[in-house]
């Protein structure tokens, strides 16, 4: 639910002056103003390693800045279908391709379910694509590199609130100054109420509240099992587009509904 509330928010500060600069600085600097008491007092995580530096330039900045950028030019309805959507495809390929991890007959049918869910969802949705495939390759982009993520966080053994606390305080360490100095920024002109919205929501519940839970689930599901439950996002996110942004509904969208729920149970039960 606060994936899909990720794709909605996300799309909706695309109509905003905030841009995706704007909205990565947002979510590493709230999250880094609560979670450094943590690091500091509780859980001194090791940050200044390549593991870490590499999870955080992965999970941390370069997946949130492509799939924030990606809402300028692709609706709520593409982001749902290609950045989760294709997760548990793309899962599967990087975990068989870093450490060999064959999907099971089982697994393999999820996958079949999904994918016929995901088409019903792309039928649906992807009707704009002249205008906005530049969105769609970065979502693309941004659900590949949070596959490697995934697996990486895994094969690894980092535990969830050492990845949360550490990718958090070492995005933000590596980007704030960047974005202070260099990179365009629209916050200066954004309503006030957009940027304490965004900043709570993508700070606290999606930084903080979903991480942690994602890394929970990914140390009791493992990383294809995890992805196949991800699938539930697009519809959820899809259905949400139509209620609160107005996007269009059809029978398409109900279906991708069915069979991707469908198929994200075959792979977790």
């Amino acid at each position: 639910m606060i994936w899909a509330g990720f794709v909605l928010l996300s799309r909706f500060a695309g109509r905003t002056a905030l841009n995706g600069n704007d909205l990565a600085a947002l979510r590493f600097a709230t999250a880094s103003l609560i979670l450094l008491p943590a690091w500091w007092f509780r859980w001194r995580v090791p940050l200044f390693n390549l593991r870490m530096l590499t999870l955080a330039l992965i999970g941390g900045l370069g997946y949130s800045l492509a799939a924030y950028w990606s809402f300028h030019f692709a609706p709520a309805a593409h982001g749902a279908v290609l950045l989760s959507g294709v997760l548990p495809f793309f899962v599967a390929a990087v975990a068989w391709l870093l450490v060999g991890e064959r999907p099971r007959a089982r697994l393999g049918h999820a996958l079949i379910c999904i994918a016929a869910g995901v088409a019903c969802l792309a039928l649906h949705s992807l009707a704009g694509l002249a205008q906005s495939w530049p969105g769609d390759l970065l979502l693309l982009g941004a659900s590949l590199l949070w596959a490697f993520y995934t697996v990486l966080v895994r094969q690894w053994g980092y535990k969830p609130v050492e990845t949360t606390i550490g990718v958090a305080l070492l995005s933000a360490l590596v980007y704030l100054p960047v974005y202070g100095l260099l990179l365009p920024k629209g916050i200066a002109v954004a309503p006030l109420s957009a940027i304490v919205t965004q900043a709570l929501y993508q700070g606290v519940f999606v930084a903080i509240i979903a991480m942690v839970m994602y890394m929970q689930a990914l140390a009791r599901l493992g990383p294809l099992k995890l992805g196949t439950a991800m699938a539930t996002v697009p519809a959820v996110a899809g259905i949400g587009a139509t209620l609160v942004l107005g996007e269009p509904f059809s029978l398409w969208l109900l279906g991708g509904l069915i069979l991707t729920s469908l198929g994200a149970w075959l792979g977790t039960r």
